[in-house]
């Protein structure tokens, strides 16, 4: 197993992070499964992609104190839909958005009330079908160098967490958590960042970045190399 340079040598990490997203072979359902529930239904009947929504979502990884990390946002227990779940910002795909993944960064600029100027697009997780919201959603992982300040949107975001890899790297923070689904208790898998539970499709998708991140990390980064300079051209854009 590859030791922490990795940590030390973001620049770098993040360069092997987007070449792995844009190979074309992504871990997919096998890791998706790791964090889901046994009676999941993966794929929708052909009849029903015409009526499905597309939503897109972003993974924001940005450095840290305590290392790289990754927002989610905490819903308002009050909304109709995943209220008061973790989830990464995100959603619909409005008709002037040119793309996917600009519905990722437009819906992140709204919901945390900051810039996405400067967001890298590193490229796309797989995409999740989410039966009890009719949704294709589209995860996409981003990098941002420097974490702006945050206005986050009360009506839609409650609180902002930043959780570093390492975290949910550790297999002790995989847990079980009990949820009411139909009016009956059910147990998913979860990573548990107290008071915190990361369920459902987002413990999925982060499930799948978990992966590619062990990939790239046992990459043995030099520690007498120098990081590549911080431009966005050197990263893959998929805005």
């Amino acid at each position: 197993m590859a030791d922490d340079n990795w940590l030390d040598h973001s620049e770098q990490f993040v360069q092997r992070l987007a070449e792995r997203l844009t190979s074309g072979n992504l871990p997919g359902v096998a890791a998706q499964r790791k964090m889901s529930s046994a009676e999941r239904r993966w794929a929708p009947d052909a009849a029903e992609l015409p009526t499905l929504r597309k939503s897109a979502v972003l993974a924001l990884l940005h450095p840290s104190p305590a290392g790289l990390a990754v927002l989610y946002t905490l819903r308002p227990s009050r909304l109709a839909h995943h209220g008061g779940q973790v989830s990464f910002p995100g959603g619909g795909m409005e008709e002037a958005d040119a793309s996917l993944s600009h519905t990722a960064l437009r819906e992140t600029g709204e919901e945390l009330g900051m810039t996405t100027a400067d967001v890298c697009i590193l490229g796309p997780l797989t995409t999740l079908f989410i039966e009890s919201s009719r949704n294709l959603v589209h995860p996409f992982v981003g990098w941002i160098p420097a974490l702006p300040p945050l206005a986050p949107d009360g009506r839609e975001v409650a609180e902002v967490l930043s959780v570093t890899l390492q975290t949910l790297l550790d297999p002790a923070t995989v847990a079980t958590c009990v949820r009411e689904v139909n009016g009956q208790p059910r147990s998913f898998p979860s990573f548990y960042i107290p008071p915190h539970h990361i369920w459902g499709a987002t413990a999925m998708m982060t499930s799948e970045l978990l992966a590619i991140v062990a990939q790239v990390r046992d990459v043995d980064f030099p520690v007498d190399a120098s990081a590549p300079p911080a431009r966005s051209d050197r990263i893959p854009s998929h805005r």
